[in-house]
């Protein structure tokens, strides 16, 4: 299998460069037929990255330690389960994981477009391949997940297969790992699909709508799935790490948070271009951005440059990288530069108060908050070159400046759909925020009035209410009027509301799911933790909890070794529950780690870790935590993901119209948010 794996790489290789030059050959000569190849060399180019990944997944499951990667990153005792997570664990495995996504992103694109955008896709087939040849190329001649280990002796090499290998890295064997990071892979490849039909838009010069509408749809699918991936990390980071919190400013954490942030800002914009014809150029950059910074996410865990709990260990693939995204840059914006005349707006800004300058605001906090973070995670190693020295940038400098910036955005989330387009009336003012600001004044006071004193806490809570009151109220303005028009009573309405118009709905869903997050971040703020040593009958206190320990006990499975806390938990004196945080130290890796116990609730997690013990006295070092509001993170999260998938859905109308006119794409204008 690792021959037949080489050779799938080296297939894929030369039908990528075969898409390549007949996608560009067939566009030019506008020849069918010529570009038809280009799309059968896509599909081949898919059949041989996949062929590829059978065959390493074959190794892995199969103990073949003879293969290097699988030597390195598997062993005999690892349940099957993190087997299958034991492909994107490596540097090898991931990249190839990553060409495996882009092939079914692109073959997805060529089955999907086979009677339509027919102008643009030689020029799409002929980007994606260009970054499919990129990554293919890495893959074997870099970073080859086939290589085989060998011994040297006196007669040369010789074969050489150890009896088990190094094992998965204990960090990774749990159980969000298996879905985090195919998530974040999908949202980073995804991107290469907008970006495509981008380029393709602008070497044919079709720059209209129909561009714009797909490429919308091609980058909410993996906004969505990048943002469930970042959810699920935050949740690994919480449950694994051990330092009771879920986001930490991490460089790699930073990376999968920019094109997420560049994404959300194009897909408020091109509301404004699809209803104004606004916005051409910004829109072009905006996905030239996401892509760059998609990529370049990718470098940052790749190249060793950043030090992070997630990143790879150093190779020698940073260079190459570098060189890739200087070839992005340099070729999409030449052609913007070469296409500017065609993407000249149709319209200008009529009102400050208006929808248009709603979505504007809200693009300019995300595109300044992208910065923001960027220069916090590049800044050590710009310090380094220019000082000699590096200077770390930590959470406070991020807290300080997203903060702020994050307000902003919650109140723009609420403010926005309720500014109609091109001018709002004072009276249209007035309508639309009384109920919202009057219920939000209301929650501040009563909230001050309970005791949150913390300033940046307070105001998120203050504008979540508000946000809330506003989304929730277009459900209700829209229902009511069904009922009244079509006698429908209350919960069917608002269900034909929502089908009648899902992209419109879908975003309110996404918002309500953003002011959950908001709130679960707002907890932050009334943390409390405590650490101490504990033999048994010990007694440790933090806020209204009290943690008992009742036994230390050790004992050992086939794939790690542990020390486990039995812990018997009161909160006001009345029995809460019992805990069992371990310390594991893993056979094959000879590496520890912690495996948190967490009692969550809607209010607050009791978070409980078990850091270690003290060789000395015999004591067990427990570390607890309360964290208010955390569920919420994950809440919100899941509602973010539902609402896009709302989104994504086919209102009624456009259904209509499709069966009306088959074959034809509809753009539907209405007050969209998402």
């Amino acid at each position: 299998m690792i021959e037949v794996g080489s050779l799938a790489l080296i297939g894929a290789l030369a039908f990528a460069l075969c898409a390549i030059i007949a996608g560009a050959v067939g566009g030019k000569l506008r020849s069918a037929r010529v570009v038809k190849s280009a799309e059968r060399a896509t599909l081949a180019f898919a059949a041989m990255i996949t062929v590829a990944v059978v065959a390493l997944e074959y190794l892995i499951l199969t103990d073949n330690f003879h293969a290097a990667y699988v030597a390195e990153h598997s062993n005999r005792d690892l349940q099957t389960f993190y087997k299958v997570a034991v492909l994107w664990s490596g540097q090898e495995g991931s990249l190839l994981f990553w060409t495996w996504l882009l092939a079914m992103y692109s073959a997805l694109v060529v089955l999907l477009n086979r009677k339509k955008n027919r102008q643009l896709m030689p020029y799409v087939v002929a980007v994606l391949m260009g970054v499919g040849t990129f990554f293919s190329g890495i893959t074997f001649f870099v970073a080859n997940p086939f290589q085989e280990l060998s011994l040297s002796s006196a007669s040369g090499l010789r074969p050489f297969s150890p009896a088990d290998g190094n094992g998965l890295n204990p960090l990774l064997q749990y159980h969000s790992m298996v879905i985090h990071p195919p998530m974040l892979y999908l949202g980073y490849v995804g991107m290469a699909v907008p970006f495509a039909f981008a380029m393709a838009a602008l070497i044919t010069r079709q720059l209209g709508d129909n561009w714009i509408r797909t490429t919308r749809r091609w980058t909410m699918v993996p906004w969505m799935l990048l943002g469930l991936g970042i959810i699920l990390g935050g949740n690994w980071a919480y449950a694994v790490l051990g330092w009771g919190g879920y986001w930490g400013w991490d460089p790699v954490e930073n990376a999968s948070l920019l094109p997420w942030l560049s994404g959300t800002a194009f897909l408020h914009s091109v509301m404004i271009q699809e209803k104004r014809g606004m916005l051409k150029v910004w829109n072009v950059v905006l996905v030239i951005t996401t892509f760059f910074l998609s990529i370049f996410g990718t470098f940052l865990t790749r190249s060793g440059i950043v030090s992070s709990v997630h990143a790879f260990a150093q190779s020698n693939i940073g260079p190459v990288f570098a060189v890739f995204l200087a070839i992005i840059v340099f070729f999409s914006l030449t052609l913007l530069f070469l296409r500017l005349d065609h993407l000249k707006s149709e319209n200008k800004l009529d009102s400050v108060i208006s929808r248009e300058s709603g979505f504007l605001f809200n693009n300019w906090i995300l595109l300044a908050l992208v910065f923001a973070v960027l220069w916090g995670t590049l800044f050590p190693l710009i310090s380094k070159a220019v000082q000699g020295q590096t200077v770390t940038v930590g959470a406070p400098f991020f807290n300080k400046t997203a903060i702020p910036m994050g307000l902003l955005l919650l109140f723009l989330t609420g403010a926005g759909p309720l500014l109609a387009w091109r001018k709002t009336s004072f009276q249209s003012l007035k309508r639309n925020f009384t109920v919202p600001l009057a219920v939000a004044l209301v929650t501040g006071v009563v909230l001050f009035a309970a005791g949150v004193r913390h300033l940046y806490a307070w105001m998120t809570l203050f504008l979540s209410a508000f946000v809330a009151v506003c989304v929730l109220g277009e459900f209700w303005k829209g229902a009511r009027t069904r009922m009244r028009t079509a006698g429908e009573n209350f919960a069917l309405a608002v269900y034909n509301l929502t089908m009648r118009n899902t992209r419109r709905y879908g975003g309110y869903v996404v918002h309500l799911g953003i002011v959950l997050l908001f709130i679960g971040f707002a907890g932050l703020a009334f943390k409390a933790d405590i650490k101490g040593d504990m033999r048994p009958g010990d007694l440790l206190r933090v806020k209204d909890y009290l943690l008992r320990c009742d036994d230390l006990v050790s004992g050992e499975t086939p794939n790690y070794e542990y020390v486990r806390a039995l812990i018997t938990v009161t909160k006001d004196g009345h029995a809460f529950t019992t805990m069992h945080p371990e310390k594991r130290f893993y056979k094959a890796s000879q590496q520890p780690t912690s495996y948190v116990a967490i009692h969550p609730g809607l209010a607050e997690d009791l978070y409980v870790v078990l850091a270690g013990m003290d060789q000395d006295s015999g004591k067990a070092i427990v570390q607890a935590f309360v964290n208010p509001l955390v569920v919420w993170v994950w809440i919100g999260g899941f509602v973010v993901f539902l609402g896009t998938l709302l989104a994504l859905v086919p209102s009624r109308v456009e259904r209509e119209m499709a069966t009306i006119r088959p074959g034809h794409e509809m753009a539907v204008q209405s007050d969209d948010v998402i």
